[in-house]
């Protein structure tokens, strides 16, 4: 039996060409341009699952140094098509880098992680920023767990994502809002959306 991190991967992997056409070329900017207001020009963002590539290349064309990496193979195939930079196939429990990226972005990639696990994932996240690095992350909005259309999920509202931060420590909210889904006909989906900074 396959077990949740298999299932999503085999998901993204059996059905990229779909996954990439519904994000790849998707308006986005609100959110990336709040996230980039807290960087410095030409800083190093780390795409933390970066899907199809659509993060990592408006923020290459804004003039940063990117590194991206997705568990799937097929998407990392993608990604780098449409970003034109290297993308390396990781968990994100593999991360291990200390103090190297000013942001990291973690748009709707970190959601897949079992609750569980999730103050580990952060942990890793917070201690692979630069002090005072800024991080984004993005989960669907509720308090549901477990297996949607053949990925796993966990769902965060605001009292679950707080409860997360306490455990995890050093991370400061700077903004905190819910969001429809920008992909069209899914506006009534709501999402949490979080900037944090590295404060120790």
């Amino acid at each position: 039996m396959k077990n949740d991190q298999d299932m999503t991967l085999d998901y993204y992997n059996q059905q990229y060409e779909q996954f990439a056409g519904s994000t790849k070329d998707l308006e986005f900017s609100d959110i990336q341009d709040r996230f980039l207001q807290y960087l410095e020009p030409r800083t190093l963002i780390l795409d933390f699952g970066c899907g199809a590539g659509r993060d990592s290349r408006y923020f290459l064309k804004k003039g940063y140094h990117v590194e991206a990496i997705d568990g799937s193979k097929e998407m990392c195939r993608i990604a780098s098509e449409t970003a034109g930079i290297p993308v390396r196939q990781m968990l994100f429990s593999e991360l291990d880098e200390v103090e190297r990226y000013d942001g990291i972005f973690a748009c709707a990639s970190i959601l897949h992680v079992p609750s569980a696990d999730l103050p580990d994932i952060l942990t890793k996240m917070k201690r692979a920023l630069k002090p005072q690095g800024i991080m984004y992350v993005s989960f669907k909005y509720g308090d549901f767990e477990g297996e949607r259309n053949g990925r796993f999920f966990t769902d965060l509202n605001e009292d679950l994502f707080h409860n997360l931060l306490d455990e995890v420590g050093g991370l400061e909210i700077l903004e905190e809002r819910i969001t429809g889904d920008a992909r069209p006909g899914r506006q009534d989906e709501k999402w949490l959306n979080v900037i944090l900074k590295k404060i120790n």
